[in-house]
């Protein structure tokens, strides 16, 4: 099997790429020439008309050489509104599988697997702590489990749950915190060197 996995913004690149060397052939064959093609946030194509019609050609052959087709997004087909009508009805010709959160047994998993890949230890009522508390996404436990394992490696003993809690607690706190207006936009000014009043006018001196 030959696969072939790319972000969108490589496709994009690529296509980018080959125009203006005048190269097409290359990138067909890149895209083209394999059994199996994985896209991942497919949504950043829309609105790009040679990437979308690049898309839709490669989609084609593919398709009609009876070759596999991945593709990712953030949203389901209908909610891409600058994707092109033609590639959003052969997305929802395919199976769409939406992607929940990990459940708690999935979680629980997770953790060990990653703690047997860094060949470190964690009590199970801590482990059982952590896939309760943290259930978004896997960044977010893996994140917290490096704090943990940091704690731990830190203090020289094992962690309690109690600890992990209180971990837990103040990474959920500082993921939590607001951001206002006013900090966005000092933020800007200071980065760009410029004033918050200009940044706020109607001027559009580069």
């Amino acid at each position: 099997i030959r696969p072939r996995y790319v972000p969108s913004e490589k496709f994009t690149s690529d296509v980018v790429w080959a125009i203006r060397n005048k190269r097409m052939e290359d990138v067909k064959r890149k895209y083209r020439d394999v059994d199996l093609l994985i896209i991942d946030d497919i949504q950043f194509i829309g609105g790009k008309e040679k990437t979308e019609e690049e898309f839709f050609h490669t989609f084609n052959t593919l398709y009609e050489h009876n070759k596999q087709i991945i593709i990712s997004s953030d949203r389901p087909p209908q909610s891409i509104p600058t994707l092109e009508e033609r590639l959003r009805s052969r997305f929802e010709g395919g199976l769409i599988a939406d992607i929940s959160y990990p459940e708690y047994e999935m979680r629980v998993a997770i953790i060990k697997s990653k703690l047997q890949e860094m060949n470190r230890l964690l009590s199970d009522e801590v482990v059982n702590v952590v896939a309760k508390k943290v259930k978004k996404n896997i960044r977010e436990l893996e994140g917290i489990l490096n704090k943990i394992l940091f704690y731990q490696e830190r203090k020289q003993m094992p962690i309690t749950e109690t600890a992990a809690e209180e971990i837990i607690e103040k990474s959920v706190q500082n993921l939590s915190r607001r951001v206002t207006d006013a900090q966005i936009l000092k933020a800007t000014a200071e980065f760009f060197n410029i004033t918050i009043v200009d940044l706020l006018s109607h001027n559009r001196r580069k």
